[in-house]
């Protein structure tokens, strides 16, 4: 059976394609570039890679058709970010796929008004990432209920593992906030710190997307988050990570007003962007429908994300300093 990955020399992209090849796939991955991989794997030897530049072939109107050319049987979209990019892909796969699977986002759903949230809560998107992907998913899903087009999307949190920084206990990726945290010194956090983030090892995103091909019909029309068991605050991700190195966190908080003026203005964006979401969602869906069980926390794939930051210099803390798990 074929399947072409699109984006698939990403986070996720290092666990799915290994995994696929050892369940037996003919896999065929489209990048935009030669990117090196997180994690290189003997599997990749079997893998056929294309360079597509998708946004200059949809201008075109040949991404859809070439795609379709490959003769796949399913379709993994990592990287799929407006409305029409969809719309034209779809058209172009409509009778010829069995399974469409999209990677959405939880910003998709916008604030989190009830906790945790589950995927049939209305969404509310704002920012024009979450508005698409969002657009995207409803598109899908009513594509599968109308026409039949045989979609499934998943929607993962902050996406962890090694070989990049996870979104941190300050909330936005800079890596020094650990160097920060095992020294002991004090860490500045917005409010009260009770925003929550949530992660996920991109391993598991990977599992949701194996498990949703391997209960096509239980998949087909839904979506399913992809995130550790439970988030967690900014607060407690600021404790737990401080404990990796002996240490307690010394925490101070202030009003988000005061705290965005004390870090550069990339920082504060992405801090606002993170807190203003403060996702926290349920996997019951993806372990009911799917049998989908995460390996990792969201403490536990920070924590492989952080080591291997040490390990690469990345982060100027020595391995001495954490404490065995």
């Amino acid at each position: 059976m074929k399947i072409v990955v699109i984006g698939g020399t990403g986070h996720v992209g290092t666990y799915l394609i290994p995994w696929l090849v050892d369940l037996g796939y003919e896999v065929t991955v489209i990048s935009r570039g030669r990117q090196e991989l997180y994690v290189p794997h003997i599997a990749w030897e079997q893998v056929t890679r294309l360079t597509m530049d998708r946004a200059m072939m949809d201008e075109e109107g040949t991404f859809g058709p070439s795609i379709a050319d490959l003769g796949p049987d399913i379709v993994v979209d990592m990287a799929c970010f407006k409305l029409e990019s969809a719309k034209h892909l779809v058209e172009a796969l409509r009778g010829e796929v069995q399974h469409y699977l999209f990677a959405g986002s939880v910003w998709a759903h916008g604030h989190s008004e009830v906790v945790p949230t589950i995927e049939e809560m209305p969404k509310k998107p704002f920012g024009n990432y979450g508005i698409q992907k969002a657009a995207i998913e409803d598109y899908l899903l009513e594509e599968t209920r109308k026409n039949r087009f045989p979609a499934t999307t998943f929607h993962p949190g902050h996406i962890v593992g090694q070989g990049w920084a996870p979104v941190n206990p300050a909330g936005h990726k800079r890596p020094s906030v650990f160097e920060t945290l095992a020294r002991g010194d004090e860490l500045l956090l917005p409010n009260f710190g009770q925003e929550t983030v949530h992660h996920v090892h991109a391993e598991d995103v990977a599992q949701v997307i194996i498990k949703s091909i391997q209960n096509w019909s239980s998949a087909i029309g839904q979506a399913f988050f992809a995130v550790s068991p439970q988030a967690v605050s900014l607060r407690g991700f600021a404790m737990a990570a401080a404990s990796w190195f002996g240490k307690e966190a010394n925490l101070k908080f202030l009003p988000w007003e005061e705290w965005k003026k004390q870090v550069p203005e990339g920082q504060a964006k992405g801090t606002y962007g993170h807190i203003i979401h403060s996702p926290c969602c349920s996997i019951e869906k993806g372990r009911r429908l799917l049998g989908y069980e995460p390996r990792y926390s969201s403490l536990q794939a920070c924590r492989q994300s952080v080591e291997w930051l040490m390990e690469n210099g990345k982060i100027d803390v020595s391995k001495d300093q954490l404490v065995a798990v």
